[in-house]
């Protein structure tokens, strides 16, 4: 089909060079034609080659219609940078006014996504039709992807303020700000900035952002200019601590401003106006004496205010003390244990620590425990805003912990508590990241932006793939801003490893998978890109290395789709990767493009190399646990033993891997599932059930083989051979006595010692450490017997535990189906006849587990149980008891009933 589809386009090329076709015959009915030829070249999978035969076109006929937009428009459903074809094709249609051509082509490119080029031409097309709705819907979009615009960004703010629309206009002013600012145009910025406070003055936090700017990119002086604005704003309203930060930063920048200086201290005098020492820290400090540093005097007053009656103070021996009295240079503080303790000022500036009422120590100096539990459990946002202010509005969980437990919270109620925290922490646009540390939170006094809230948390993190999803997460926003310092910077971060490709490694895979798919969306971020896959895969040494270093799994499924769609030989590839990427769209694409001898090929590979990576063992299982009834599969010719053997190989191995602790998390999952496969999914004891002995010795012998495999397991197997097969004798059988080190037990008595070690690990263990910490919250441990008692009991529990687990590991289960009964041997009754005195004893011989000498069960480790071992009927003995020799003979030897 796709020869035929090629032919057909290399006539038309042919006809459109012979007849030398003039534009006037073109029409949007002809565009629609090649839309439809379109179509069916991507059916047939012949897109490359049909962009292949049209760019070898246009070497020899540049203005070919056909082919540039056949190129063009192949070209932009790949996402290819490239635009020039169907930027050429347009140009000829407008410069020859075919203005319905011309829209219908720059409607087809927006198709794709967004295009300046596009839209600022549509726009022209609008204007020659003098459709002035339809312009300013095409200004808007034009305005979203041009982040350069500013005058159209304007003139859509006064489109709308004309309105009456004044929080649509508000947002097109602030994009002309932030415009106007990146080119430096001072009477721009500052006619905008005049409409923003004019409608939007409460939005504080945005003119302090975007003063930055200014200051960075025109100056200083002009940010202080604008900044003037606000301060007047803020102090007529009575925000006096924002007008404070805003003279702060003034002086910031020109510390010798006395404007600035003088109103910081007007406005300490509206902050403090009740205090009783107002003037006089003023005055010491010299906040209004020109000779002093602005900002040490800022600085000392700042310290000086926070003594005044009846504010709290700490003190690293003391605690917690309130200020009682402060008169002249001397004051007064109650401490809990040190009432009235006098000091001078000077001493209480540099020994003491000012904290709030509202901070944490206070609270819990000065609150009952249970009104202060309660209420930290039912608020938790307020709990979480009085813990981080508490410490200079920066805090992590951990030190939210150290505050909140034992002394309020519980570690159970923690647990608990701090699952909700974390989730307000994240969604709360109260609070904030630190930009330095992903793991610190502040609090905002105004809410944060969710947009700004990502960056921060962009900026705080310090692993590349977590940065990957938070730039998902920052475009996934309804009506997210993509011209915004914030996003550009983002941006930036990946697309520079873009340019620089020296070495491709998971983070230029990644960066290019990320920076695709946004361009994609968004085809104007992609100025002075190159994306090209082919290239980037080129440079990678190892395929399946690098896909394994990509530790995000969307990363990991862009990264396979690109390989089919760009490299030529992406099934060799695929079946090279899969070992290692396991996902259902390798085995989906290949089976749906005829691949399924691949998949034959890869099964086959799997199941004769699994034992040299674990890769490999883990995609046998994959493929059992997920494909076995595909037709494909079946190709494979894997008779079931075949699946078996390998399967209990491979627990084999995982059991020896995780006693080796190598990559033990993988094994420990690998070898449970194969566990669940032979053992939970009764896979191993169907196939028993219909075996032949010679199989059944082969299967049974290598699970034997397996030494970590739990005894019971293999007892259970070797039963129901028994049971299907009465007279199966096992390869080796001997009669089990005594092994080294070793410990016959029965199966009710193993299970019983495994119940008892499990209740002191998980209830015993648990309630003896909760009698430890609440013995040692009593405080004293010299005196305290309660602390005493409960370390006894540790010592006990951890003794007996360990006793336990070595009686677990030595214990070997007994096997009732080989109990000889030529012999006395565990699991056997045996009748003796005493000769010293005529009378007939009956012993059960089994294990010290089982042992209950009252009732004549003796253990085969005993004295008198290891002297009748291996007799035979008939056989006679002598035995000491307490220095009386006794003489028996062996009468009877019966099986014990288990």
């Amino acid at each position: 089909m796709s020869e035929a589809l090629l032919k057909n386009v290399q006539e038309m090329l042919n006809e459109e060079k012979w007849t030398r076709a003039t534009l006037s015959n073109y029409s949007t009915n002809q565009f629609k034609e090649l839309d439809v030829l379109l179509k069916e070249a991507r059916d047939a999978r012949a897109y490359d080659e049909l962009k292949k035969l049209c760019d070898e076109h246009l070497v020899h006929t540049k203005n070919s219609i056909i082919a540039l937009y056949l190129s063009g428009m192949i070209a932009l459903s790949r996402q290819l940078i490239d635009d020039s074809a169907l930027i050429n094709l347009v140009t000829i249609f407008v410069d020859n006014h075919k203005w319905s051509i011309v829209k219908y082509l720059c409607e087809r490119i927006l198709d794709y996504g967004e295009s300046k080029f596009a839209l600022r031409t549509l726009a022209e097309c609008y204007k020659n039709d003098n459709e002035e709705t339809a312009i300013y819907d095409i200004w808007e979009r034009l305005v979203k992807v041009d982040y350069e615009e500013a005058d159209l960004a304007k003139s859509l703010g006064e489109y709308y303020e004309k309105q009456g629309k004044i929080e649509e206009a508000v947002d097109y002013y602030k994009k002309a700000l932030h415009r106007y600012i990146n080119k430096a145009l001072f009477t721009n910025v500052r006619e905008i900035w005049a409409k923003l406070i004019e409608y939007n003055k409460e939005d504080i936090d945005f003119f302090l952002h975007v003063q930055k700017k200014i200051a960075k990119n025109i100056s200083k002086d002009k940010a202080v200019l604008l900044l003037n604005d606000v301060y007047i704003y803020c102090k007529e309203k009575g925000d006096i601590e924002t007008a404070i930060s805003i003279c702060k930063i003034i002086l910031q920048y020109d510390e010798r401003d006395e404007p600035a200086r003088k109103e910081i201290t007007e406005c300490f005098r509206l902050k403090y106006a009740g205090h009783s020492q107002l003037e006089e820290y003023i005055r010491i400090s010299n906040l209004t004496q020109k000779y002093r540093n602005v900002h040490e005097a800022i600085t000392d007053f700042e310290k000086h205010i926070a003594f005044d009656k009846g504010n709290f103070v700490f003190h690293r021996t003391w605690g917690i003390g309130r200020i009682a009295k402060v008169q002249g240079d001397e004051i007064v503080i109650d401490f809990a244990k040190k009432r009235e303790h006098s000091m001078s000022l000077k001493m209480a500036v540099n020994a003491l620590q000012t904290i709030s009422k509202g901070h944490i120590w206070v609270l819990k100096a000065t609150k009952k425990k249970e009104e202060l539990h309660d209420k930290v459990k039912e608020d938790p946002v307020w709990a979480l805003k009085t813990v981080i202010r508490s410490f200079n509005n920066t805090c992590d969980i951990k030190h939210m912990k150290a505050e909140l437990v034992p002394s309020i919270l519980s570690s159970g109620e923690w647990t608990t508590w701090s699952g909700k925290a974390r989730d307000i922490l994240k969604a709360d646009p109260s609070f904030g990241v630190s930009p330095d540390n992903i793991d610190i939170f502040t609090v905002r006094d105004r809410p944060i932006s969710i947009e700004e809230k990502l960056y921060n948390e962009f900026k705080a993190e310090r692993n590349f793939f977590d940065r990957a999803v938070t730039i998902r997460n920052y475009v996934a926003q309804k009506d997210v801003e993509l011209d915004s310092e914030y996003f550009t910077e983002m941006f930036a971060y990946f697309s520079a490893y873009l340019r620089s490709k020296n070495q491709v490694n998971e983070f230029v895979v990644a960066s290019y998978l990320l920076v695709k798919d946004l361009v994609g969306r968004y085809p104007y971020l992609g100025a002075g890109l190159s994306l090209n896959f082919i290239e980037i895969f080129e440079g990678i040494e190892d395929v399946p290395a690098l896909f394994l270093s990509l530790k995000d799994a969307k990363l990991k499924e862009e990264f396979i789709h690109h390989i089919q769609l760009f490299v030529p030989s992406w099934p060799d590839i695929y079946i090279k990767l899969f070992p290692y990427a396991m996902t259902a769209s390798i085995v989906t694409n290949l089976k749906k493009e005829g691949y399924e001898d691949k998949l034959v090929t890869l099964t086959q590979y799997c199941f004769e190399n699994y034992r040299d990576h674990r890769e490999i063992r883990d995609a046998v299982v994959w493929i059992l646990k997920n494909f076995k009834d595909e037709s494909w599969f079946e190709k494979a010719a894997l008779t079931l033993e075949r699946k078996l053997i390998v399967l209990i190989h491979i627990l084999n191995i995982t059991y020896r891997e995780i006693e080796n602790h190598r990559d033990t998390a993988e094994n420990r999952k690998i070898n449970k599932q194969v566990y669940t496969l032979l053992f939970k999914d009764d896979v191993l004891t169907k196939f028993i059930d219909e075996a032949d002995p010679d199989t059944i010795t082969r299967i049974y012998t290598l699970i034997e083989d397996v030494k970590d495999l739990d005894p019971a397991d293999k007892l259970s197997l070797r039963n129901r051979v028994l049971q299907k097969n009465p007279t199966f004798k096992f390869l080796g059988d001997t009669e089990k006595t005594i092994v080294s080190r070793g410990l016959l037990v029965t199966m009710s008595r193993f299970e019983e010692k495994q119940r008892e070690l499990a209740h002191i690990m998980d209830v015993d263990v648990p309630a003896n450490s909760k009698e430890i910490g609440f013995a040692l919250s009593l405080g004293d441990l010299r005196e305290n017997a309660e602390y005493k008692a409960a370390k006894e009991k540790q010592d006990l529990l951890n003794s007996t535990a360990a006793k336990l687990k070595d009686e677990i590991e030595r214990a070997q289960l007994f096997d009732p189906s080989t109990i000889n009964l030529n012999r006395v041997s565990f699991g056997t009754k045996v009748l003796l006849s005493n000769e010293s005195n005529g009378e007939n004893e009956e012993y059960t011989i089994l294990g010290p587990w089982e042992s209950d000498p009252d009732n004549r069960i003796i253990s085969y480790l005993s004295p008198l149980g290891g002297a009748i071992l291996n007799k035979k009927i008939g056989e006679k003995f002598n035995f000491s008891i307490n220095d009386e020799k006794v003489s028996y003979t062996v009468k009877e030897i019966s099986a014990v009933a288990f």
